[in-house]
């Protein structure tokens, strides 16, 4: 069995006492966290780097002002400003992408039934009446929607639309305070290319989790719906 599967069962162990049936997934959820203590120095990187780009706006609007029919040359100027100021418009991506990684791990552990030539024993662990390796598509297929484990999902579903919402307003908002949203025509946030097309998705971004939640394993459900509950948290603290 790999070092990660080890841990995560090392730790439901501990859990055992408190979880009983359901130690494997209290020990994800766990996991989920320190993953996330461990990145956070960089979430607050980011946030001093999201606190500077905002600070940047009203020079970034008279560079509009002076280059509105010069686009190129307004592309090139914000990007010397941002390189000047030593603030990079895509700082707040590093969090998110050293998260892959563990994520990854969990939706292969979770999905194979065997790791190094041995049984997976963790997938016949539970959260409730669910099995940590079934999907929601198996969840319907037994009991359906409403059933012991349609039921673990919906409330999954549920925890995703709340923090989805909050994310989705705070997101809007925060491409408005930072000046994102421009006339057509015009050039994005910064001038990046793309950026300004980027900027119209991304407040509902959020959403998406609900697909993946639906679709990954429960185990790697679990990581996402607590990483995604964490990040709603901490830029609550970190940009108030």
């Amino acid at each position: 069995m790999s070092v990660f599967a080890r841990l995560v069962e090392q730790l439901a162990e501990l859990l055992q006492p408190l979880f009983h049936a359901s130690a494997a997934a209290a020990a994800i959820v766990l996991f989920t966290m320190l993953v996330r203590l461990l990145v956070h120095p960089l979430s607050r990187a980011a946030a001093r780097g999201q606190k500077a780009r905002t600070a940047l706006q009203p020079r970034i609007a008279e560079l509009r002002r002076k280059h509105a029919k010069n686009p190129e040359r307004l592309q090139k100027a914000v990007l010397e400003l941002h390189a000047e100021e030593k603030v990079s418009p895509l700082s707040g991506c590093l969090p998110s992408l050293l998260q892959l990684p563990a994520f990854f791990l969990l939706y292969h552990l979770f999905s194979s039934s065997t790791i190094g030539g041995e049984r997976n024993e963790l997938l016949t662990h539970e959260l409730l009446a669910a099995p940590l390796g079934d999907r929601w598509s198996d969840a319907l297929a037994g009991g359906g929607a409403f059933g012991a484990a349609g039921a673990v999902y919906l409330a999954l579903f549920a925890v995703v639309l709340v923090v989805a919402a909050y994310n989705f307003r705070r997101t809007r908002r925060t491409l408005a305070e930072s000046g994102a949203p421009v006339p057509a025509g015009a050039e994005g946030e910064g001038a990046v290319p793309g950026l300004a097309a980027v900027g119209k998705v991304m407040p509902f971004m959020s959403f998406a989790t609900l697909i993946t939640v639906a679709v990954v394993p429960l185990a790697a459900a679990l990581y996402v719906v607590t990483s995604t509950a964490w990040s709603a948290v901490e830029r609550a603290v970190l940009y108030r």
